[in-house]
């Protein structure tokens, strides 16, 4: 069962209310878990080498066996046997035949290639310049091998193909430098440890070296993929030094057309801006903030997505950083965004909104201006959860550091309505975020002595009715924040005061008239 410290926890993570002043504005870490998982199915950390830009005709790099034909299926005892051979033509053979079974889509044996010794004869094999085809051919099977589980690309690595593939990079056959750029991708991909191992080997200038104006477009695809695995994971984060060699060419490579290296160039900056304001700020000072607020209205998706992980990240930040975002155009570009035909975009539209929300009041109306609100109530009301839920954090950051003016247009615009409705979802989690929404909005209400006209509403839109219910709620966390809201602002008093003022005569609040509610 979570306690009210676990929730307090997520809480000053990332909203106003009780921070230190030094501290307005943090970064909700855990709340963007669940972003960062759905990056997963997005952009995938490791590729297997089906097919490849610069490659060669087919019939070009096939060996032909002695009597004319091609190549043949092989089983791996043969593979090995070819390989073990004298003769280099029967080596690539073997090789050939090794990387077309790991390029099975499916079940391709990569622990059984591995068991028959055969990575120490490919790794010895990226050396041999005088054999390209052979080469590549090595080079591409242990591509696929790397692309397997961190077990896999540990065997690579340990098998020393790292050097070897980083001496590659500057081959000069177009095909077999890129086999090695896909190669240090998947090694990158792994994880931290393989990513800085990979950096410590001067990875990063022998790949920018390989951009030129005349690099082919499918070429730059790939190596702006593995230069966003090398930006990637922040269990340590990558060496500043690091990142400083990099931003200047995934600057570049984002004021290009191809939409690939747009969206890997975007998924790297999204990774860059993932951390501190400190290194947020090695980003926003680079000028890109424009291009990536621009990027958000591209027409493809996989584009739209890390673009607008980057800039919500760089909204979570310092008000400054959040500024220059909101200078650029993102509160005229998110109102589009939150009406996506895609829910996991609205998401991340509403997520961007709520770090946006958690700024100064100067900000929050900047966001009123820019007509953010009734997007964000159509959200609460027909987005799919996971929307809703971040379109609830939205509320509660905006209802934490607004003023009380500001309050009331929220409620006007049928945000109040629209949290209270959802007061019956099952997440105990969400449900404590609308609590403090409303408490938070009842506050306001005291603040301009509107305590009575508040309730009222509450009862009319059903929220009283829903809070007491909640009194029986199996979280004793949720039942000790609905018993407080009832406690301080539904006494027996207060509702005897109420039901006085309440006549036909005086005033009676219909919830279809909200504004006319709760008009201050």
């Amino acid at each position: 069962m979570p306690t009210k410290n676990v929730f307090d926890q997520r809480l000053s993570k990332f909203k106003n209310k009780g921070k230190d002043p030094l501290k307005l504005r943090e970064k909700r870490i855990s709340d963007c878990v669940e972003l960062r998982k759905a990056h997963k199915n997005e952009s995938f950390l490791k590729r297997r080498n089906i097919t490849l830009s610069s490659l060669p005709d087919e019939d070009a790099l096939t060996v032909d066996t002695v009597s004319g034909d091609k190549v043949t299926a092989l089983t791996i005892e043969e593979i090995v046997q070819h390989v073990n051979s004298g003769c280099n033509a029967t080596k690539t053979l073997g090789c050939q035949a090794a990387r077309k079974l790991l390029s099975r889509e499916r079940n391709p044996p990569l622990k059984e290639i591995i068991g028959c010794g055969l990575l120490s004869f490919f790794v010895d094999f990226l050396s041999m310049d005088d054999e390209p085809t052979l080469q590549f051919e090595a080079a591409w099977a242990l591509t696929n091998i790397a692309s397997g589980t961190s077990w896999h690309t540990k065997q690579v690595v340990e098998h020393g193909a790292v050097p070897a593939f980083i001496a590659l990079l500057g081959s000069p056959l177009l095909h077999i430098s890129e086999q090695a750029i896909w190669a240090l991708g998947n090694i990158a991909g792994d994880g931290p440890v393989y990513r800085d191992a990979l950096i410590d080997c001067h990875v990063i200038p022998a790949l920018l070296a390989r951009i030129t104006p005349d690099t082919p477009v499918g070429y730059l695809r790939n190596l702006t993929w593995t230069l966003s695995n090398l930006c990637r994971n922040k269990n340590p984060f990558p060496p500043l030094s690091a990142v400083q060699q990099v931003l200047p060419p995934l600057v570049q490579l984002l004021h290009l057309s191809d939409k690939d290296v747009l969206s890997d160039a975007c998924w790297a900056f999204s990774y860059l801006t993932d951390g501190s304001n400190d290194r947020i700020d090695v980003v926003v000072k680079t000028g890109i903030v424009p291009r990536l607020v621009t990027l958000m209205g591209h027409a493809e998706v996989t584009v739209v997505t890390p673009a607008l992980r980057s800039i919500g990240n760089i909204v979570s930040g310092s008000d400054i950083q959040t500024q220059i975002a909101i200078d650029a155009g993102v509160l005229t570009a998110l109102p589009t965004l939150m009406q996506h035909s895609k829910s996991s975009v609205q998401k991340e539209a509403a997520w961007a909104l709520s770090n946006i929300a958690a700024g100064p009041c100067q900000q929050i109306q900047q966001l009123i201006t820019c007509g953010l609100l009734p997007p964000l109530v159509e959200l609460l009301r027909k987005g799919d959860f996971k929307t809703q839920r971040e379109a609830v954090w939205a509320v509660t950051n905006f209802t934490s550091g607004a003023t009380v003016e500001q309050v009331v247009q929220l409620v006007q615009t049928g945000a109040l309505e629209a949290i209270i409705n959802l007061l019956q979802v099952k997440d105990s989690k969400t449900v404590l975020v609308i609590l403090d929404s409303i408490n938070n909005i009842f506050m306001a209400a005291e603040k301009l002595g509107e305590l009575e006209k508040l309730c009222l509403l509450v009862e009319e839109l059903g929220g009283l009715d829903r809070i007491e219910m909640l009194q029986n709620h199996e979280n004793e966390t949720v039942y000790q924040a609905a018993h407080n809201l009832i406690e301080k602002f539904f006494t027996d008093d207060n509702l005897e005061v109420l039901t006085t003022e309440a006549t036909e005569d005086e005033f009676i609040f219909q919830a279809a008239d909200v504004k006319k509610a709760f008009e201050f």
